[in-house]
């Protein structure tokens, strides 16, 4: 079996829904991209076997394989294939099990790992035809109904029963997203982000003719306070603790990472920065649907021979405060090993983007506090999570 490696890892800056990246097509928005990281790289892109997107609503403008599209409109070589998959919010880092596994067998020796979505222009929901709450006929399967007597599944109502199995309260829950606030306002500022973060241009306006470079995350809040969180109203009429400031925020974004064997890596002069350890993926509940972090991080850690304490960093992605808060008091993660630099609710959370995205701010949180290991968790849509575990390399 080869080595795969991380080679580079790489982010737009994550827009607010309407915000900087909201005229930017979402397949020039992961097009971009992708140039860059072949760019800033020096590799020929036409040494790419393949190219692995995520991408959770593939409809409109993220439809017909948007990346495929991306890399094409992004002017690189046709002979190089790509192909987008969906495990919702775990979509991008399902596309790193893919690409890594894949170079692991010996099926590629470079392959890229993306995702992207525009969730301002392509609302989510949107290949089900919704835009509202709750689910309507369209995802009320009757095999669902009679298995396990839902009329619908929500990951709002899920996250609202988690809080409540593990008896947090919404104080709990605003503490929590104040704290991504915190720290991710804190990163900023002390320059953590610029690393993993590639400049966009986009229109200052629909009708402007003008552009401009768009280099900052929009959702974090410098000024955020507990007393504004707890002002907050439930997000839904049918909740109770769950509010816009402890989910994450509605995003537009693409991240993406070059992944080799490390023989190639070396070959082609390029440093690898982080080798994989362990993959996991595994189902849970659909009604609840966001547990699946626990079991998940546990599997990899399995997997890999190593327990709680010898990881350095965890990122878990935060759908909703009340996910991390659950998983912490399962797992007995150290608090400061957890989303150093903030989460989902401060930066945001483009569905499709958001794996490759955590992968880009573990490495560099890695390298800034010399790590060894880091794990990832992500919660997914209809019951499911998937986890990764990377070793940085040392030099």
């Amino acid at each position: 079996m080869f080595e795969a490696v991380i080679v580079d890892a790489v982010r737009t800056p994550l827009g607010r829904r309407k915000g900087s990246l909201a005229l930017t097509h979402p397949v020039d928005l992961l097009g971009g991209v992708l140039r860059q990281l072949v760019g800033k790289n020096s590799l020929d892109p036409a040494s790419v076997d393949d190219v692995i997107v995520g991408c959770v609503d593939q409809v409109g403008e993220q439809g017909a394989n948007v990346g495929r599209n991306a890399w094409l409109s992004a002017g690189l070589p046709e002979s190089v294939p790509a192909v987008s998959l969906d495990r919702q919010c775990g979509s991008s880092l399902q596309a790193l099990h893919f690409a890594a596994q894949g170079i692991m067998s010996g099926a590629y020796d470079i392959a890229v790992a993306a995702g992207v979505e525009s969730m301002t222009r392509v609302p989510m929901l949107s290949t089900i035809g919704i835009q509202g709450h709750p689910m309507t006929e369209s995802l009320k399967h009757r095999y669902q109904l009679q298995r396990w007597n839902r009329e619908f599944f929500d990951q709002a109502l899920g996250a609202e029963m988690i809080a409540k199995e593990w008896g947090l309260t919404r104080e709990d829950l605003d503490r929590f997203g104040l704290r991504s606030h915190q720290l991710a306002a804190a990163a900023r500022a002390q320059g953590l982000f610029a690393k993993e973060i590639l400049p966009v241009e986009v229109p200052t306006g629909p009708d402007s003719g003008k552009t401009r470079i768009f280099t900052e995350d929009e959702g974090i809040r410098p000024d955020a306070n507990l007393e504004k969180m707890t002002s907050l109203r439930p997000a839904f009429p049918d909740l109770e603790l769950v509010t816009a400031g402890n989910a994450s925020q509605i995003t537009d974004g693409a991240s993406a990472a070059l992944i080799m064997r490390k023989e190639v890596a070396e070959r082609l002069g390029l440093t690898p920065r982080a080798r994989f350890v362990s993959f996991a993926v595994v189902g849970v509940d659909p009604i609840t649907m966001l547990k699946g972090p626990i079991p998940a991080t546990k599997k990899a850690l399995d997997r890999a021979g190593l327990t709680v304490a010898d990881i350095d960093l965890f990122e878990v992605n935060e759908a909703f405060a009340s996910v991390v808060l659950a998983w912490q008091k399962e797992i007995g993660a150290s608090w400061d090993k957890v989303n150093v630099h903030g989460g989902a609710i401060a930066l945001g959370h483009p569905l499709g983007a958001t794996g490759t995205r955590i992968t880009a701010t573990l490495l560099n949180a890695l390298e800034a506090r010399g790590g060894r290991y880091g794990l990832i968790a992500i919660c997914e849509g209809g019951g499911m999570a998937n986890a990764t575990i990377i070793e940085r390399i040392a030099h």
